[in-house]
């Protein structure tokens, strides 16, 4: 871990940080699976991919999954970490003895990262959309109330409606409010948090590798990066998955992971969460998944930036206008600090994460060893 210099391994492109990421497999000669979004490109005109890289054997026993990029622009982020993994001697050997197989998946909205948004390439955030889309879909009535002050006709909202907005914040209260947005919605495809009405191409790849390649394993861990939420640098262990499943979790990271659902969460209580499909693809294996959430701005500021951003894509605002350039980097500053303490803060925090996670699959095997003989 000493000779990584850890500022090396974030980047200021989606196309920077693939390089980086497929040349760090490369040196380890790993196996490589390229995703390729279908009929698009990306802000520079480069290929988008989903890449997948495996260690350790095919047919390990106990596999933990690395994911980055749900969220396009937290991909500056979680990118970063990944590639730190890569080049972490000490803790892939620490696997290898373990016995445990290590999937890191890059940039599982490859769109959003190249662009600088949070959602897909159909306004989709696709941390909302592992549903099963087979009968009614979620109600959000109280995102219904707000929707017309969220998008105003201009941006930046003329008085009236930032005046109407902050009345109804000040009566809901901050949290609400947060809460409102963030669990998703289903009925409004150009708004916030659209959870979309069908499985997106980022769904359909997650779901296809882990009925293919994550059979085998008996354990699974899943680790999912996020920014955005809580403290500058301050990062969370959420747990996201079944009610049952929260005691594994908590064996696996240690006694401080937390649930949105306990109220003990920066993060909010959401609809069709990624983590979730592992339960459901994977009903062979004894699992358990937690997103980590790494603190960057205060709230308020972030959900102002996510809506200048919905309000240009709802306006077709060019990509390339003065506005539109302004909105992608403050949103970019709400999701990715660039500051090597802040990188140092994620990196260590991350790694800590992924040893925590490796010692308790040991010591549950163990345990269910000894229980068994």
């Amino acid at each position: 871990m000493l000779d990584i210099h850890i500022p090396d391994c974030f980047s200021a492109t989606y196309q920077e940080a693939r390089d980086k990421f497929l040349l760090a497999a490369r040196d380890r000669q790993l196996s490589h699976t390229e995703n390729v979004l279908p009929a698009r490109r990306g802000l520079h005109d480069e290929a988008l991919a989903t890449d997948i890289v495996w260690i350790g054997p095919e047919d390990a026993d106990r596999l933990l999954i690395v994911s980055s990029g749900i969220h396009g622009v937290e991909g500056f982020c979680g990118s970063g970490c990944q590639i730190a993994l890569l080049k972490d001697d000490s803790l892939l050997d620490r696997a290898k003895d373990l016995g445990v197989a290590i999937a890191i998946i890059h940039a599982v909205n490859p769109h959003g990262f190249s662009y600088g948004r949070r959602v897909n390439e159909d306004n989709i955030d696709v941390n909302r959309n592992f549903l099963s889309f087979n009968g009614t879909l979620p109600e959000n009535d109280a995102y219904q109330e707000l929707a017309s002050m969220l998008l105003p006709t201009t941006w930046p909202a003329d008085e009236k409606n930032a005046a109407q907005l902050s009345r109804r914040i000040a009566e809901i209260g901050e949290d609400n409010y947060g809460q409102t947005l963030f669990r998703g919605q289903y009925d409004v495809p150009n708004g916030l948090f659209f959870g979309g009405t069908s499985p997106s191409w980022s769904n359909s790849v997650i779901r296809h590798f882990l009925r293919t390649r994550a059979k085998a394993a008996q354990q699974i861990a899943w680790i999912d990066l996020h920014t955005g939420l809580g403290p500058r640098g301050n990062c969370e262990k959420v747990f996201i998955g079944k009610a049952q499943e929260f005691e594994v979790a908590s064996a696996w990271w240690g006694a401080d992971v937390i649930s949105p659902v306990r109220t003990d969460s920066v993060m909010f209580e959401i609809n069709g969460p990624m983590l979730r499909a592992l339960s459901e693809e994977c009903s062979q294996a004894q699992g358990a998944t937690i997103a980590l959430e790494f603190g960057t701005v205060p709230l308020m500021r972030m959900l102002e930036a996510l809506r200048a951003d919905h309000w240009c894509y709802m306006n077709q605002e060019p990509e390339d206008s003065a506005l539109r350039n302004e909105v992608r980097e403050e949103l970019r500053r709400c999701f990715f600090v660039e500051e090597d303490d802040w990188y140092g803060m994620v990196v260590g925090q991350f790694r800590t994460a992924v040893i925590q996670c490796l010692l308790g699959m040991d010591q549950q095997s163990l345990r269910t060893r000894t229980s068994s003989n």
